[in-house]
């Protein structure tokens, strides 16, 4: 998968695009610190569209990625904002997330076999602080049935989400916003037109904002 993800990040032209998730621009003020600046962890981040984002917003963040030639671009990006982001080359599979070490970790398609996916979702839980934030968007497999392009392709259905797997595997935090709906997407090349999606903001512990 490494090669597959390189070589789409290997064109000038970002794959899908350089502006942010709109479901993140929605939500991202909902991360807060008590403590000084707070820390974003954004995993399977691509380009780097969404962490740039959240950078240029004050935020400390940190880009978790299998693909060299994606960290790249999210640098570049980066310098254009004027802005500086973390990057780590790392597979999920092997990606440690330190517990009770980040205010908001941020998962935008990042969409994975069920039994990685579960493993990452466990990290994610115990990877938040108290009252830390996750905010989630992927595709569902009601997708398939759409006219808009993006997601997993077709034979690998089991990596799409579902609203109900992701209340198991998230049980832990508090939900804050859990739907399945639909939604026209302008993201590059490869999100484009209306979309099935599932979106999720969930918090550990303490009140839901």
């Amino acid at each position: 998968m490494k090669e597959f993800w390189n070589e789409r990040y290997a064109d000038v032209e970002y794959a899908y695009g350089t502006n942010p998730n709109e479901f993140l621009v929605a939500e991202y003020s909902r991360i807060k610190s008590d403590d000084g600046i707070a820390k974003i962890l954004c995993i399977a981040e691509g380009e780097g569209r969404n962490a740039c984002f959240l950078a240029s917003k004050g935020f400390e963040v940190t880009a978790v990625d299998q693909s060299a030639q994606g960290l790249a671009k999210t640098k570049q990006l980066g310098k254009t904002l004027g802005v500086e982001i973390t990057t780590i080359e790392a597979d999920l599979e092997h990606f440690e997330i330190d517990p009770a070490s980040w205010d908001g970790i941020v998962s935008i398609s990042a969409h994975l076999p069920p039994a990685l996916r579960k493993k990452v979702h466990s990290k994610i839980v115990s990877g938040l602080k108290p009252g830390g934030i996750l905010i989630l968007e992927a595709y569902t497999e009601k997708h398939l049935d759409m006219l808009g392009i993006g997601g997993p392709p077709a034979h690998q259905k089991e990596m799409f989400m579902a609203l109900a797997e992701l209340e198991q595997e998230l049980q832990s935090l508090d939900f804050i916003i859990a739907q399945e709906t639909e939604r026209h997407l302008h993201e590059g090349k490869y999100h484009q037109g209306l979309s099935a999606v599932v979106q999720v903001v969930a918090q550990r512990g303490g009140n839901k904002i």
